[in-house]
């Protein structure tokens, strides 16, 4: 028997299996499928489920087809709606948008003015100026990578980044010009989404190459501190030379100019800056109205001190400890020398010593970041400037306090009759300076110039307030704003940092004489006495650091800055960043 033989009794079967019985047909089929010819039978399906011939049924759905509950039923007219438009953005214009019945625009017609970041103007200027514009108006960096390389590697120049603002921060910078350091050192690699923060110790940035890609971010903490401007000022030069168009330096080449710069050694030995704090006490103690033997004690207890906080800074002891013991010599000196009847100032003595130990560098730095906007790095600034603060309160306050019981003759009244030498005062002043550059690791060609910004801020302090009987608060401050002033016209001279040229010349002007008598009255239970003097110096303090500031902030106006013509017009090149 054939195959076609075998499988015709079974087709018949299975027609037979599922006829539908005599009636009338299925009206509700919208389409009837047509029987297969009978030529085609053997290449027809012949399963069980095959339609039988002649039976009218429903076409069923497709998978293209509505089949569910909210499908249109046939039949019914439904109006087709409009086709959708196009999906744009959230900047197109609506459709509704007249030419006629515009708004006005935010944009002006001649669009937005463009920034001027010519190299002349120094990039601490030219970062600043960026950073203060959304990222979106800000200048893209030329298409040109560093020499020997094929693009810039981001994690290695986020690293290269962070370790650069590191040294900056430890070294007392402030954090407005750290993060424009970063933001100079990214952008010369290219990298010029970049937003860097930075805290009192802890630096982070993060680029994101557009915004459609995942940004990489990185994090530093600075957990050590020193103050070494020569560093600085080589970490500076770095900067600039990366940020200068006609360089190009490598990675490689600026990770060993980084490497050597945290290799080299301070540009003065430790005898060198033990002596430079005696002559910084003893300069302070002529200053306030002392002679030879109180300059010579305040000298000797000054060195003394500085002794005895190196020993505990070698045993791994805090700070606050450090200026505790270090405040404690020359106050023991001064006390002694009037225990023992000596016809000298002892106030002199004591204040001599305060001059070496009061944090005036940590207190400007404090309070510009707070001027500036940095106020989390202003607060841990000036929260370590009032434990240094305590620390001297303490130290001196127990010397003071044996002193009293011991009978030493101490007159808190003894800073009405000090003497008027002004010219002698004048040298005392530039000598406090140096001594202070030399203390602050200075290079050796800007001791000369803060050396006579010293001299010239304590002529305006001596001028206003010996002559006029202006206020010394008042006095402080403008004596401070001329050396903020001149600071800042230097640094921007030499394309460098203005702390070495301002740091220093505010020495002798720190408020140590308003110090030991507000502590001396408290020691004799003149509380209020006390606290009134003390809230002097800290009035003295806050004019120093204010001064300093708004004088670095004068010193724009004769500088040509980026985007001056500009500025007026746009709201993003403006400082206030509450707004």
């Amino acid at each position: 028997m054939t195959d076609a033989e075998d499988r015709k009794p079974q087709s018949d079967e299975a027609r037979s299996a599922f006829r539908v019985p005599a009636g009338p047909s299925v009206t509700q089929a919208t389409q009837v499928i047509p029987a297969v010819p009978a030529a085609d039978a053997e290449s027809s399906t012949t399963s069980e489920f095959a339609v039988p011939e002649g039976l009218a049924t429903l076409r069923t759905g497709t998978e293209s087809e509505a089949t569910s509950e909210f499908a249109v039923p046939d039949g019914l007219d439904v109006t087709s709606p409009p086709a959708a438009e196009p999906e744009g953005s959230a900047f197109s214009t609506p459709k509704t948008y007249s030419a006629r019945q515009a708004p006005p625009a935010f944009t002006p017609a001649g669009g937005i003015p463009a920034i001027d970041l010519h190299k002349d103007v120094p990039w601490q200027d030219r970062m600043r100026t960026m950073l203060r514009m959304p990222v979106a108006e800000r200048p893209a960096p030329e298409p040109v990578q560093k020499a020997d390389e094929g693009g810039p590697a981001v994690p290695r120049v986020l690293d290269l980044t962070l370790r650069i603002g590191e040294l900056l921060l430890a070294g007392g910078e402030g954090a407005e010009d750290v993060e424009a350091a970063m933001f100079a050192v990214c952008r010369s690699y290219g990298l010029d989404r970049c937003e860097p923060t930075v805290t009192f110790t802890l630096l982070s940035i993060s680029h994101q190459p557009s915004l459609v890609d995942d940004p990489v971010t990185a994090s530093r903490t600075v957990r050590r501190r020193g103050t070494d401007y020569t560093r600085l000022a080589a970490v500076f030069r770095l900067v600039d030379d990366l940020s200068d168009p006609e360089n190009h330096l490598s990675l490689e080449e600026a990770y060993r100019r980084l490497a050597e710069i945290r290799r080299n050694r301070h540009p003065y030995p430790g005898w060198a800056l033990t002596a430079a704090a005696g002559l910084l006490a003893g300069t302070a103690s002529v200053l306030v109205g002392g002679d030879l033997i109180v300059f010579v004690a305040a000298a000797l207890g000054a060195m003394l001190g500085d002794r005895l906080a190196w020993l505990c800074a070698g045993r791994g002891l805090p700070e606050f400890y450090q200026f505790t013991v270090a405040a404690m010599p020359p106050a023991a000196l001064g006390v002694a020398l009037t225990v023992a009847h000596v016809d000298v100032k002892a106030a002199a003595v004591i204040t001599g010593g305060l001059f070496a130990l009061l944090p005036g560098r940590a207190l400007v730095a404090g309070v510009q970041d707070g001027l500036t906007g940095f106020y989390i790095t202003a607060s841990a600034r000036l929260l370590e400037v009032m434990y240094f603060f305590v620390g001297i309160v303490t130290g001196v306050l127990l010397v003071l306090y044996f002193g009293v019981k011991l009978g030493a003759a101490l007159d808190p009244d003894a800073a009405l009759a000090m003497s008027r030498r002004p010219v002698l005062q004048i040298v005392a002043a530039m000598l406090l300076s140096l001594t202070f550059a030399v203390l602050l690791q200075q290079e050796r060609s800007t001791v000369l110039l803060v050396t006579l910004n010293g001299g010239v801020a304590w002529s305006v302090y001596g001028a206003m307030h010996d002559v006029c009987n202006i206020s010394p608060v008042a006095s402080t401050a403008v004596a401070a704003g001329l050396v903020g002033l001149f600071g800042q016209l230097l640094s921007r001279y030499r394309f460098a940092s203005a702390l070495p040229y301002t740091t220093a010349a505010i020495g002798p002007l720190l408020p140590g004489s308003a110090t030991y008598f507000g502590l001396l009255s408290i020691a004799q239970n003149h509380v209020d006495k006390g606290l009134v003097s003390l809230a002097k110096a800290v009035s003295l303090a806050m004019a120093i650091a204010i001064g300093v500031n708004l004088g670095s902030e004068i010193s724009r106006l004769f500088l040509r800055m980026p985007g001056a013509a500009s500025a007026a017009g746009r709201r993003a090149a403006k400082r206030t960043r509450g707004f």
